[in-house]
């Protein structure tokens, strides 16, 4: 068996294993090892004698690869930076994922880089054009298939709702593409 203890380890798990075993007084045990007393009490409440992550443990927060296909189609399809997108994703898709996670998964995919997505003009240079002014109101709606993941038998549709004009985000996922949904 390896052992990984650090090199300021007190205790290994034979040491551990008789504290949690022994009926000697937690005091006596402390004197004993030269550990603090609170140590004893921590080894003799562990039913294992191995030791844990000092990690603090996290929310999962990584993406299922179906709400990674819709991020990807997000990103392709309404071509939103990073900031825009993750909070699309906490409101819509999955609230505990992090920016760092939303870029790797991003990365992954191939979609980081915003400006290798937005298409090229032909015939060089295009000049810099401003954007035009919507009134409230304005919104783009994009409907993207979603791929059919192997637990579902039919097809669903992500629709995204734009709008121009104060760029707030509207998301759903429905099951049929049609005027009504839309």
């Amino acid at each position: 068996m390896q052992l990984n203890l650090h090199k300021n380890a007190r205790t290994t798990p034979a040491i551990r294993r008789e504290l949690r075993e022994s009926t000697a007084p937690i005091a006596e045990l402390a004197r004993r090892y030269h550990l603090s007393k609170a140590t004893v009490r921590k080894w003799r409440q562990r039913e294992e004698v191995g030791a844990r992550s000092h990690r603090p443990q996290r929310l999962h927060t990584t993406l299922s690869p179906a709400q990674e296909a819709i991020v990807v189609a997000l990103r392709q399809s309404l071509l939103l930076p990073l900031d825009d997108l993750l909070a699309v994703t906490r409101e819509f898709i999955h609230e505990g994922v992090s920016r760092s996670g939303l870029d790797r998964c991003l990365r992954r995919h191939g979609v980081s880089d915003l400006k290798a997505l937005i298409p090229a003009p032909e015939g060089g240079v295009a000049p810099t054009k401003t954007f035009k002014d919507y009134v409230p109101g304005f919104v783009h709606v994009d409907v993207k298939y979603l791929p059919l993941m192997p637990d579902e038998t039919e097809r669903r549709y992500l629709f995204a709702a734009i709008d121009r004009a104060t760029r707030w985000v509207y998301v759903e996922i429905l099951p049929e593409k049609s005027a009504a949904c839309a």
